[in-house]
Protein backbone atom coordinates (compact mmCIF):
# COMPACT_ATOMS: atom_id res chain seq x y z
CA UNK A 1 0.00 0.00 0.00
CA UNK A 2 1.17 3.61 -0.89
CA UNK A 3 1.41 6.41 1.54
CA UNK A 4 -1.42 8.96 0.75
CA UNK A 5 0.26 12.26 -1.68
CA UNK A 6 0.59 15.02 0.35
CA UNK A 7 -0.52 18.50 -1.75
CA UNK A 8 -1.34 21.68 -1.13
CA UNK A 9 -0.94 25.53 -2.86
CA UNK A 10 3.28 26.57 -2.70
CA UNK A 11 2.98 30.47 -2.65
CA UNK A 12 6.49 30.02 -4.44
CA UNK A 13 5.54 28.01 -7.08
CA UNK A 14 1.96 29.47 -7.49
CA UNK A 15 0.49 26.10 -7.40
CA UNK A 16 -0.71 22.81 -5.58
CA UNK A 17 2.56 20.96 -5.18
CA UNK A 18 2.98 17.41 -3.34
CA UNK A 19 5.06 18.27 0.37
CA UNK A 20 6.77 16.56 3.02
CA UNK A 21 6.51 17.31 6.81
CA UNK A 22 9.91 17.35 8.91
CA UNK A 23 11.02 18.65 12.26
CA UNK A 24 12.82 22.18 12.50
CA UNK A 25 14.20 23.80 15.45
CA UNK A 26 12.82 27.29 16.44
CA UNK A 27 13.86 29.44 19.38
CA UNK A 28 11.50 31.10 21.11
CA UNK A 29 11.49 33.45 24.39
CA UNK A 30 8.99 32.66 27.22
CA UNK A 31 9.40 34.50 30.36
CA UNK A 32 12.91 36.14 29.35
CA UNK A 33 14.17 32.52 29.22
CA UNK A 34 15.26 31.43 25.52
CA UNK A 35 13.83 27.58 24.56
CA UNK A 36 14.55 25.30 21.93
CA UNK A 37 11.92 23.86 20.38
CA UNK A 38 11.12 21.00 17.78
CA UNK A 39 7.94 21.83 15.72
CA UNK A 40 6.82 20.26 12.45
CA UNK A 41 6.65 21.96 9.22
CA UNK A 42 5.50 20.97 6.08
CA UNK A 43 8.05 21.31 3.58
CA UNK A 44 7.56 21.93 -0.74
CA UNK A 45 8.48 19.30 -3.12
CA UNK A 46 9.80 20.87 -5.62
CA UNK A 47 10.97 24.36 -4.65
CA UNK A 48 12.59 23.45 -0.72
CA UNK A 49 10.14 26.04 0.82
CA UNK A 50 7.82 25.81 3.27
CA UNK A 51 4.98 25.89 2.69
CA UNK A 52 1.71 27.17 5.13
CA UNK A 53 -0.71 23.93 5.44
CA UNK A 54 -4.17 23.55 7.37
CA UNK A 55 -3.75 22.94 10.67
CA UNK A 56 0.19 23.27 11.25
CA UNK A 57 0.33 26.61 13.15
CA UNK A 58 -2.62 24.77 15.70
CA UNK A 59 -0.31 21.47 15.87
CA UNK A 60 3.07 23.99 16.13
CA UNK A 61 1.18 25.83 19.64
CA UNK A 62 0.68 22.39 20.93
CA UNK A 63 3.88 21.09 20.51
CA UNK A 64 5.65 24.21 21.63
CA UNK A 65 3.47 24.03 24.89
CA UNK A 66 3.96 20.25 25.52
CA UNK A 67 7.79 20.74 25.26
CA UNK A 68 7.63 24.10 27.16
CA UNK A 69 5.39 21.97 30.22
CA UNK A 70 7.87 19.10 29.90
CA UNK A 71 10.86 21.45 30.28
CA UNK A 72 9.74 23.33 32.99
CA UNK A 73 8.13 20.18 35.31
CA UNK A 74 4.39 21.60 34.44
CA UNK A 75 1.52 19.20 34.28
CA UNK A 76 -0.25 19.39 30.98
CA UNK A 77 -3.91 19.74 30.43
CA UNK A 78 -4.10 16.07 29.95
CA UNK A 79 -2.81 15.57 32.88
CA UNK A 80 -5.40 17.42 34.59
CA UNK A 81 -8.25 16.30 32.38
CA UNK A 82 -7.19 12.39 33.49
CA UNK A 83 -7.07 13.72 37.71
CA UNK A 84 -10.80 15.22 36.78
CA UNK A 85 -11.69 11.60 35.18
CA UNK A 86 -10.27 9.31 38.25
CA UNK A 87 -11.64 11.83 41.42
CA UNK A 88 -15.34 11.96 38.99
CA UNK A 89 -14.93 15.96 39.82
CA UNK A 90 -16.17 18.52 38.08
CA UNK A 91 -13.33 21.87 36.94
CA UNK A 92 -14.51 24.43 39.74
CA UNK A 93 -15.11 21.53 42.49
CA UNK A 94 -11.51 20.37 41.98
CA UNK A 95 -10.29 23.89 42.00
CA UNK A 96 -12.01 24.43 45.57
CA UNK A 97 -10.56 21.10 46.79
CA UNK A 98 -7.11 21.67 45.58
CA UNK A 99 -7.06 25.23 47.94
CA UNK A 100 -7.22 26.80 44.24
CA UNK A 101 -9.42 29.81 43.48
CA UNK A 102 -12.96 28.61 41.58
CA UNK A 103 -11.86 29.04 38.13
CA UNK A 104 -8.25 28.03 38.04
CA UNK A 105 -8.45 24.42 36.78
CA UNK A 106 -10.98 26.13 34.17
CA UNK A 107 -8.32 28.69 33.18
CA UNK A 108 -6.02 26.16 33.01
CA UNK A 109 -7.82 23.48 30.46
CA UNK A 110 -7.98 26.55 28.27
CA UNK A 111 -4.22 27.03 27.79
CA UNK A 112 -3.11 29.14 30.87
CA UNK A 113 0.54 28.26 32.42
CA UNK A 114 0.40 26.96 35.84
CA UNK A 115 2.60 28.38 38.07
CA UNK A 116 5.37 25.65 39.52
CA UNK A 117 3.99 25.68 42.68
CA UNK A 118 0.33 24.72 41.78
CA UNK A 119 1.45 22.70 39.13
CA UNK A 120 3.65 20.57 41.88
CA UNK A 121 -0.08 20.07 43.72
CA UNK A 122 -2.13 18.83 40.86
CA UNK A 123 1.00 16.40 39.95
CA UNK A 124 0.50 15.19 44.08
CA UNK A 125 -2.77 14.55 43.75
CA UNK A 126 -2.67 12.97 40.61
CA UNK A 127 -0.56 10.94 41.70
CA UNK A 128 -1.42 9.82 44.87
CA UNK A 129 -5.13 9.27 46.33
CA UNK A 130 -3.81 9.73 50.19
CA UNK A 131 -2.58 13.08 49.22
CA UNK A 132 -5.69 14.36 47.31
CA UNK A 133 -7.94 13.06 50.41
CA UNK A 134 -5.76 14.76 53.00
CA UNK A 135 -6.87 17.84 50.13
CA UNK A 136 -10.18 16.97 50.30
CA UNK A 137 -10.28 16.93 53.84
CA UNK A 138 -8.88 20.26 54.25
CA UNK A 139 -10.65 22.03 51.59
CA UNK A 140 -14.39 20.31 52.95
CA UNK A 141 -16.21 23.43 53.72
CA UNK A 142 -15.97 24.55 50.16
CA UNK A 143 -17.43 21.42 48.43
CA UNK A 144 -20.72 20.33 48.68
CA UNK A 145 -22.01 17.12 50.39
CA UNK A 146 -22.66 15.83 46.79
CA UNK A 147 -19.06 16.60 45.41
CA UNK A 148 -16.81 15.82 48.41
CA UNK A 149 -18.65 12.09 48.75
CA UNK A 150 -17.95 11.37 45.15
CA UNK A 151 -14.31 12.76 44.92
CA UNK A 152 -13.91 10.85 48.41
CA UNK A 153 -15.36 7.49 47.03
CA UNK A 154 -13.17 7.75 43.87
CA UNK A 155 -9.64 8.36 45.84
CA UNK A 156 -10.66 5.10 48.52
CA UNK A 157 -11.48 2.89 44.94
CA UNK A 158 -8.09 4.33 43.46
CA UNK A 159 -6.44 3.40 46.60
CA UNK A 160 -7.55 0.11 46.81
CA UNK A 161 -6.89 -0.60 43.61
CA UNK A 162 -3.17 0.58 43.96
CA UNK A 163 -2.94 -1.74 46.94
CA UNK A 164 0.83 -2.81 46.63
CA UNK A 165 4.12 -1.83 48.33
CA UNK A 166 6.09 1.25 47.23
CA UNK A 167 8.69 -0.55 46.05
CA UNK A 168 6.65 -3.13 44.14
CA UNK A 169 4.74 0.30 42.49
CA UNK A 170 8.45 1.22 41.70
CA UNK A 171 9.26 -1.95 39.55
CA UNK A 172 5.66 -2.23 37.41
CA UNK A 173 6.46 1.62 36.80
CA UNK A 174 10.12 1.11 35.65
CA UNK A 175 8.95 -1.80 33.92
CA UNK A 176 6.17 0.14 31.73
CA UNK A 177 8.79 2.88 31.40
CA UNK A 178 11.67 0.41 29.96
CA UNK A 179 8.95 -1.30 27.51
CA UNK A 180 6.90 -0.33 24.34
CA UNK A 181 4.37 -2.83 25.42
CA UNK A 182 3.74 -5.24 28.58
CA UNK A 183 0.47 -6.72 28.95
CA UNK A 184 -0.63 -7.73 32.53
CA UNK A 185 0.64 -11.31 32.13
CA UNK A 186 3.64 -10.47 31.02
CA UNK A 187 3.97 -8.03 33.60
CA UNK A 188 3.27 -10.81 36.63
CA UNK A 189 6.08 -12.98 34.85
CA UNK A 190 8.78 -10.15 34.78
CA UNK A 191 8.02 -9.25 38.57
CA UNK A 192 8.74 -13.06 39.22
CA UNK A 193 12.08 -12.69 36.97
CA UNK A 194 13.14 -9.35 38.54
CA UNK A 195 12.56 -10.82 42.33
CA UNK A 196 14.58 -13.43 41.82
CA UNK A 197 17.31 -12.17 40.27
CA UNK A 198 17.78 -9.32 42.59
CA UNK A 199 17.24 -12.27 45.34
CA UNK A 200 20.36 -14.14 43.88
CA UNK A 201 22.51 -10.83 43.04
CA UNK A 202 21.89 -8.88 46.59
CA UNK A 203 20.32 -11.70 49.09
CA UNK A 204 17.31 -9.69 49.89
CA UNK A 205 13.70 -8.97 47.73
CA UNK A 206 13.05 -5.93 45.63
CA UNK A 207 9.59 -5.73 46.91
CA UNK A 208 7.55 -7.47 49.51
CA UNK A 209 4.80 -9.07 48.33
CA UNK A 210 4.69 -13.25 47.79
CA UNK A 211 4.05 -15.22 44.54
CA UNK A 212 1.55 -17.61 43.80
CA UNK A 213 2.37 -20.44 41.24
CA UNK A 214 -1.21 -20.38 39.41
CA UNK A 215 -1.69 -22.46 36.56
CA UNK A 216 0.11 -20.81 33.90
CA UNK A 217 2.43 -18.45 35.52
CA UNK A 218 3.73 -17.18 38.89
CA UNK A 219 1.11 -14.50 39.90
CA UNK A 220 1.14 -11.73 42.46
CA UNK A 221 -2.49 -11.75 43.46
CA UNK A 222 -2.45 -7.87 44.72
CA UNK A 223 -0.89 -6.60 41.25
CA UNK A 224 -3.64 -9.34 39.34
CA UNK A 225 -5.89 -6.92 41.14
CA UNK A 226 -4.73 -3.90 40.58
CA UNK A 227 -4.88 -4.17 36.97
CA UNK A 228 -8.09 -6.53 36.69
CA UNK A 229 -10.44 -3.96 35.21
CA UNK A 230 -8.15 -2.64 33.34
CA UNK A 231 -8.08 -2.16 29.52
CA UNK A 232 -5.89 -4.73 27.72
CA UNK A 233 -3.24 -1.76 27.40
CA UNK A 234 -3.26 -0.27 31.10
CA UNK A 235 -1.56 2.80 29.58
CA UNK A 236 -4.65 3.64 27.95
CA UNK A 237 -6.82 3.73 30.87
CA UNK A 238 -6.56 7.69 33.15
CA UNK A 239 -5.74 5.72 36.30
CA UNK A 240 -2.28 4.84 34.98
CA UNK A 241 -1.10 8.40 36.12
CA UNK A 242 -0.80 6.78 39.31
CA UNK A 243 2.04 4.84 38.37
CA UNK A 244 3.71 7.39 36.29
CA UNK A 245 6.71 8.77 37.93
CA UNK A 246 7.06 6.02 40.65
CA UNK A 247 9.79 4.32 39.48
CA UNK A 248 12.11 7.13 40.84
CA UNK A 249 11.79 5.63 44.18
CA UNK A 250 13.94 2.16 43.10
CA UNK A 251 17.94 2.18 44.13
CA UNK A 252 20.52 2.27 41.38
CA UNK A 253 21.24 -1.46 41.99
CA UNK A 254 17.14 -1.84 41.99
CA UNK A 255 17.24 -0.81 38.59
CA UNK A 256 20.08 -2.21 37.24
CA UNK A 257 18.10 -5.54 37.54
CA UNK A 258 15.01 -4.00 36.12
CA UNK A 259 16.67 -3.27 32.65
CA UNK A 260 19.05 -6.53 32.92
CA UNK A 261 14.92 -8.09 33.23
CA UNK A 262 13.83 -5.93 30.17
CA UNK A 263 16.98 -6.81 27.76
CA UNK A 264 16.68 -10.29 28.30
CA UNK A 265 13.72 -11.68 29.72
CA UNK A 266 11.50 -8.59 27.95
CA UNK A 267 12.15 -9.73 24.50
CA UNK A 268 10.10 -12.82 24.23
CA UNK A 269 6.12 -13.36 24.43
CA UNK A 270 3.96 -14.60 26.63
CA UNK A 271 3.95 -17.84 25.54
CA UNK A 272 8.13 -17.89 26.00
CA UNK A 273 7.65 -16.35 29.38
CA UNK A 274 5.05 -18.96 30.26
CA UNK A 275 7.20 -21.59 29.33
CA UNK A 276 10.54 -20.39 31.51
CA UNK A 277 8.31 -20.20 34.67
CA UNK A 278 6.55 -22.80 34.17
CA UNK A 279 10.13 -25.27 33.87
CA UNK A 280 11.57 -23.43 36.56
CA UNK A 281 11.60 -25.25 40.14
CA UNK A 282 9.91 -22.92 42.23
CA UNK A 283 6.87 -22.82 40.10
CA UNK A 284 7.02 -27.12 39.92
CA UNK A 285 7.53 -27.46 43.61
CA UNK A 286 4.94 -24.89 44.33
CA UNK A 287 2.16 -26.63 42.01
CA UNK A 288 2.14 -30.33 43.22
CA UNK A 289 -0.57 -31.54 44.09
CA UNK A 290 -2.77 -29.10 42.34
CA UNK A 291 -2.32 -30.48 38.94
CA UNK A 292 -3.70 -28.58 35.86
CA UNK A 293 -6.83 -27.15 38.13
CA UNK A 294 -7.08 -23.11 38.53
CA UNK A 295 -6.83 -23.41 42.10
CA UNK A 296 -4.20 -20.51 42.77
CA UNK A 297 -2.03 -22.65 44.11
CA UNK A 298 1.08 -22.55 47.10
CA UNK A 299 3.14 -19.89 47.54
CA UNK A 300 6.39 -19.56 45.83
CA UNK A 301 8.50 -18.74 48.91
CA UNK A 302 11.06 -15.87 48.69
CA UNK A 303 13.53 -18.35 50.09
CA UNK A 304 12.57 -20.97 47.65
CA UNK A 305 13.06 -18.40 44.50
CA UNK A 306 16.34 -17.39 46.34
CA UNK A 307 18.08 -21.17 46.55
CA UNK A 308 16.77 -21.45 42.82
CA UNK A 309 18.50 -18.70 40.89
CA UNK A 310 21.87 -18.77 43.47
CA UNK A 311 22.03 -22.02 41.78
CA UNK A 312 21.56 -20.33 38.37
CA UNK A 313 23.84 -17.38 38.96
CA UNK A 314 26.22 -20.20 40.08
CA UNK A 315 25.57 -21.93 36.83
CA UNK A 316 25.77 -18.84 34.61
CA UNK A 317 26.54 -15.95 35.86
CA UNK A 318 22.47 -13.79 36.17
CA UNK A 319 24.66 -10.27 36.75
CA UNK A 320 25.06 -10.03 32.60
CA UNK A 321 22.93 -10.21 29.73
CA UNK A 322 25.29 -13.15 28.03
CA UNK A 323 24.50 -14.86 31.50
CA UNK A 324 20.98 -14.71 31.51
CA UNK A 325 20.70 -15.12 27.66
CA UNK A 326 22.66 -18.75 28.06
CA UNK A 327 19.93 -19.34 30.56
CA UNK A 328 16.86 -18.56 28.41
CA UNK A 329 18.25 -20.49 26.15
CA UNK A 330 19.25 -23.80 27.95
CA UNK A 331 15.29 -23.74 29.74
CA UNK A 332 13.71 -23.41 26.28
CA UNK A 333 15.65 -25.64 24.53
CA UNK A 334 14.55 -28.15 27.43
CA UNK A 335 10.95 -27.04 27.24
CA UNK A 336 10.65 -27.75 23.60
Amino acid sequence: MTDTVRKDFCTACRKETEYYLKKKDIVRTIRDKDYTFSITIAVCSECGGEMSIPGLIDKNIHEVDEQYRTREGLVSIDDIERLMKIYKIGKAPLSLALGFGEITITRYLEGQLPSKEYSDVVKAALSSPAYFKRKLVANREKLTDAANRKAMDAADSIENVFDVSDKMLSVIAEFFKQMEEITPLMLQRMLYFAQGINLALYGEPIFSEDCRAWVNSPVYPEVYNMFRDFKFNPQDDARFAILEGAEEGLTDKEKSVTELVVKTFGVYGNKSLEKISCNEDPWIEARKGYGDSNSTGDILSKERILKYYVEINQKYGINTEEGINNYINNILNRAS
